[in-house]
Parts: structure tokens; sequence; C-alpha cells
């Protein structure tokens, strides 16, 4: 009998190349877990619907349940030559308990049992992300709350703008990571449908009962087209388009906190834990980290493009190209978890310098808005203002003074609408406090979307029973 589980139709052995070509153990072997766990659903049902004797099904379960304990434990291993996970699981099954583990594939193909694992395996790999997010928007909050009044440079243009607090910074990022959080919870919807019944492709005669897998294994329903389910990658797609923008957002903090550790910025001191030095230079203190996410990036958009390139042409139903999507997943998968860490390690051992960031807005005219909105404020149009305090602008970078720095009798040397308390709006924390509109930078506009946030956040905690705990560590 040949060791292949398709072998017995053909007449000559595989040739080894073609074996080490084809195998993917070596990217789906972490699924071995997942594939337990859908092996015995299956089975369970099997036995229940009347399609297998249910001592047989039972023997079925508790023989896979040895299996995974024995993997868990070191006791068995897959051959490394072997051609996939579910082959290498049905063998030692088949070392457990005879041949009545060739029962276990009745009405189900390896198309609708790796569509299952891939989904189950993902499912709760979202679940794990969810965490990730979760930890990180928690120290924003955290953060934010105690530098609601922590005035620093607003850029546009990566000029000085208008001057915005470190807390109304920060909370930009939370909001960029929840809606990280909602795509991935809206994706994990489409994640969540059963292939498994669905065969090869065209279904199966035995009577199978799909709901009761689905429900056992915590799918919200069954794959609508036996055709569609063992081809479809949609979700895989739509998950690595929500990781591409989870990684976009990190990359931007990442390359944020690189400026602002620079001298030139010196905004924030990056602890030695998540830093290097250089092999030649002494003095140097390296952002390493940061950089790497930035780098990781490109990783996780280069497999969105390939997985779309993989589907772009392909046939109904199964092909074997839909192999190459473990690569993608699992790639993507453990490089965003791996930066979200990293990310909450480089946040949460900072420092930030609040006193370099309030030096940096000195004569900077990123209060030069609330003077011309000091005119309009008293009749005057404000494309009359802007021209105005333009000129005053000028004035300064010719004489060296800093806006702040004039009185009302100068301002009104200039224009004559100006009144005695023009000056009083422009330092800069007051330029900060003025932005009192919703969602604005101004303290209690700021307290307001803390609120906010930390209700959603508490609404929103990740769910405790994550399917699959042990997905953090590849195996």
């Amino acid at each position: 009998m040949s060791s292949k589980l398709w072998g017995g139709r053909f007449a000559k052995e595989t040739d080894r190349r073609v074996e080490a070509f084809t195998s993917s153990l070596d990217r789906d072997a972490r699924l071995w877990e997942v594939d337990v766990r859908v092996s015995q659903a299956h089975a369970g049902m099997l036995g229940r619907t009347g399609v297998l004797e249910r001592a047989e099904a039972d023997r079925l379960v508790e023989g896979l349940a040895q299996v995974a304990e024995d993997l868990r434990e070191g006791r068995s291993r897959f051959e490394p030559r072997a051609e996939d996970v579910h082959s290498e699981i049905e063998r030692l099954l088949t070392a457990k308990i005879g041949p009545l583990a060739g029962k276990l594939h009745t009405a189900r193909s390896r198309n609708d049992q790796v569509a299952t694992d891939t989904r189950l395996y993902l499912r709760g790999r979202i679940d794990l992300l969810q965490e990730d997010l979760h930890r990180i928007q928690a120290w924003l909050i955290e953060k934010s709350e105690l530098n609601r009044r922590t005035v620093l440079p607003g850029l546009t243009h990566m000029q000085h703008a208008q001057p915005v607090s470190l807390a109304h910074h920060l909370m930009a990022y939370f909001w960029m990571f929840q809606r990280d959080r909602e795509r991935l919870r809206d994706a994990r919807k489409r994640v969540n449908r059963l292939p498994l019944g669905s065969a090869a492709l065209a279904g199966t005669g035995f009577p199978v009962d799909r709901g009761m897998v689905a429900r056992e294994l915590g799918f919200e329903g069954v794959c609508e087209n036996s055709l569609d389910a063992v081809s479809d990658r949609d979700f895989l797609v739509e998950f690595l388009s929500a990781a591409s923008l989870t990684m976009a957002h990190l990359s931007r903090l990442a390359e944020e906190l690189i400026l602002w550790s620079a001298p030139e910025f010196g905004f924030v001191v990056l602890d030695d834990s998540v830093t290097t030095g250089s092999s030649i230079m002494p003095q140097k203190k390296n952002p390493d980290v940061a950089e790497l996410i930035r780098g990781r990036t490109g990783r996780v958009y280069g497999q969105l493009v390939a997985a779309l390139t993989m589907l772009k042409a392909l046939p109904l139903a199964y092909n074997r190209d839909l192999q190459e999507d473990k690569t993608q997943l699992f790639e993507s998968l453990d490089t965003v978890e791996s930066c979200l860490q990293m990310m909450h390690l480089m946040l949460s051992t900072a420092e930030f310098r609040v006193g370099r960031m309030r030096a940096a807005l000195a004569g900077d005219f990123s209060n030069a808005t609330d003077l011309a909105d000091h005119l309009v404020s008293r009749g005057v149009p404000f494309r009359q203002a802007h021209e105005v305090v333009g000129k005053i602008v000028a004035h300064c970078l010719r004489t060296g003074a800093a806006l702040e720095s004039l009185s009302a009798g100068e301002l009104r040397e200039f224009h004559a609408d100006f009144g005695d308390d023009a000056p009083a709006c422009l330092p800069h924390e007051a330029v900060m406090a003025a932005r009192v509109s919703e969602g604005g930078t101004g303290p209690e506009a700021v307290g307001a979307q803390i609120e906010a946030a930390r209700a959603l956040l508490e609404a929103q905690r990740p769910p405790g029973d994550t399917p699959v705990h042990a997905a953090r560590a590849p195996h």
C-alpha cells in the first residue's frame, strides 16, 4: 500500500525533487493543533449522524487527543520530508489506533480540511492581535491623561504649524489603532465561516451535518457554495489588507520616534533596552527597533500583493497555487504581532522630554494664526488679517524678534484694530488651549476625547477565550 494518501493509481514513486518542491510541511506544521481539533469535530459528527459507528468515532476522537498530547510533549515528531501536516496527523493516528484511522477522512477532502484549518488558526491569531492593539491603546490613553497640557510643535509639511498637546498627538494614534481593531473585527466575521463538508469541490453524498461541526468549532455559519468554499481566500486577502494598514500606522509612529529621538528634536529618549550601538562610533544609540518596524512594513505589503496576484486568474475550484497562502499569511501574522509587541515595549520604556518640546516652540511663529484670529474677532476680514500678520512675521524675521515678544503698541503699528489684549493670545499654551472645538487640542477637548476612548476600550475588551492560545509560538 502506498504511503501517500493518494497513491493508489500511481505506478511510480514520486521523484524526491518533486516531493521536496511540493511539500508544505515546513509552513503548515504550525496548523497541527487546529487540524486535530477540526478532525475531532469531524469524527464526532460522523458518529452522531451514523456515517460511522459511535464507537469508531469515539476511538478516532480519543486517538487524536493522544496524538496531540504526544506532539505537545515531544514524544512524536513529524517526518521532515512528509507532504503536509494533514498526512502527518493521519500517519501518527494510524500508529495509535491502526487501520481505523483511515475512516477519519470519510466525507472530507484536504481541500476543505486545509481551508477550515486556516480559518480557525487565523481566527485565533486575530484575537491575539486584538489583545496587542488593546495594550498599546491602553498605554496611549494613560500617557495622554498625564500630558493634556504638555505643549509641542504640531507640524504640517514637517514645518511648525500650530502648537498641540502631547496628549493630542498620541491620541491620534489611538484612533488609528482603533480603526485597525474595527477592521480586524469586521474581517473576523468573514473568516469565521466553515468550509468543512464541501469535500473536494462538489460536496459529499454522506449525510453530514455541517452546522453541527460549525457550532462545535465556534464558526458563525457554513460557506454556502462548495466550489467557493474550497477555493476562497478572500478572507485571507482581507486580513492582509487590514494588517497592511496596521503596519502603516506602526511605521508612522516608528518614524516619529526615530525623528523625535534625534538630537535635532530631542523630544524622546528611547531606553537602552530597545536600542543598539555602533561597532565603530562609541557615542551612538540607534533606534534599531523602530527602524526595523518601519522596514518590515514592506513585508506585509508584499504578501498582500502576492496573495492578490496568486488569486487573480485561478479557475474554480481548488488549485495547488493556494498552498502559497500559508507563506503569505504566516509571515504577515508573525510580522504584525512582533512589531506590535516591540512598539509597546518601546513606548512603555521611553522618556518624553516635555521641556525640550516646549523650548522648540520659542519664536517659531506657530502662534501666527491666533494673532490673525484676534483681528477677525474685532471685525477684520480673515484675508486682510492674514496679510497683516504675514507682514508682522516678515518684520520679526528681519529683526530677530519672536512674535510672542511684541507688545500691543508694536502690533498696532501694523493695524489699528489690535486690542490691548492681543499679546495674551500669543503664548503657545494659550494657543493650544484656545482649540476648544470637538476633537481639538485644547485640554478640555482632549479630556473629552480621552474619556470617550477609555469607554470604547472598556467596551471592546478582547475576548478572553482565544481559540488557539498556542498560536503565538509557531510549531
